[in-house]
């Protein structure tokens, strides 16, 4: 990888968490696209230097890549990450050219928690759901051109279901419905106690107010025991019904994490930024 880098870089300051990683490309001629990388960990563990291989493959292939560090569920709950994620590209925005990115082609990709999190920022790419101005820069965009995302949870009422109808997965289920399970910890009850909370917390419940869903590329595992695949595949038919440009890749024989075959799956996630980003004529969005 060919790239300069900035470090620590503090998008807001509420939280020590509100920070991150900036790499650049070198030698790029004119603003280039940028790609916002965020982590996955369960939402309570995990940082920006986790995702070092997709982040080398995007500054490679020509893209400024932004990894984020976000509030973690052991600090604030839903919706502070979430919040956390939109500040960061606003900064970003604001930003823009001060960093040599093209504040028009912004795109997002993350694995698991950080796959919901780009999910949300592309649902909610034309409002202004979950935009604090006590993080900053009120008057920009938190808008994504184009979402890229692995093995993310999508609707955490319907997983342990999921799981249990997975004969891989039946004798290795570890309940999402459990007080101390990822989602419960992130929510603040065990979710099933608090439905309509979960319910608003999805993706899918912020797809009617939508008005300009950006191209998602989508990719899970049909062995993954952790986040069952049907999350994404909800997502998916979801997003193709309200007629967004959707790619949907089941990865046979794949699980979660490191489970999963990154280094195999990066070249379709680079591609995908190619025909939604690099080729696509600059619009900065209000």
């Amino acid at each position: 990888m060919s790239e300069g880098s900035l470090r620590d870089i503090a998008y807001a300051s509420v939280s020590d968490a509100q920070k991150l990683d900036l790499y650049l490309p070198r030698d790029a001629a004119g603003p280039v696209p940028l790609i916002v990388d965020i982590h996955g960990g369960a939402f309570f563990m995990g940082d920006k230097t986790m995702d070092a291989e997709e982040i080398a493959a995007l500054v490679d292939a020509g893209y400024a890549v932004a990894s984020l560090d976000y509030r973690l569920s052991g600090e604030a709950r839903f919706p502070a990450a979430v919040q956390d994620v939109k500040a960061a590209v606003r900064f970003l925005r604001a930003n823009a050219a001060r960093f040599g990115v093209d504040p028009g082609r912004f795109g997002a990709f993350g694995p698991s928690a950080g796959g919901y999190l780009v999910c949300m920022l592309g649902v909610t790419a034309s409002t202004t759901a979950f935009d604090d101005p006590a993080l900053g820069h009120p008057g920009e965009s938190s808008a994504v051109q184009a979402v890229a995302s692995w093995f993310a949870p999508i609707d955490f009422l319907t997983m342990d279901d999921q799981h249990r109808a997975n004969p891989v997965c039946r004798t290795r289920l570890r309940s999402h419905d459990a007080p101390d399970s990822p989602e419960s910890r992130l929510m603040g009850a065990p979710i099933q106690t608090i439905p309509d909370a979960v319910r608003a917390a999805s993706p899918l419940a912020h797809l009617d107010a939508a008005q300009d869903l950006p191209p998602f590329h989508l990719a899970a595992g049909d062995q993954d025991c952790s986040v069952p695949g049907e999350q994404t595949a909800q997502l998916a038919a979801a997003l193709a019904e309200r007629g967004a440009t959707v790619t949907h890749r089941v990865v046979r024989g794949a699980g979660h994490g490191r489970g999963f075959p990154a280094a195999q799956e990066m070249p379709h996630v680079v591609d995908f930024f190619d025909r939604t980003l690099t080729s696509r004529r600059s619009r900065h969005p209000r």
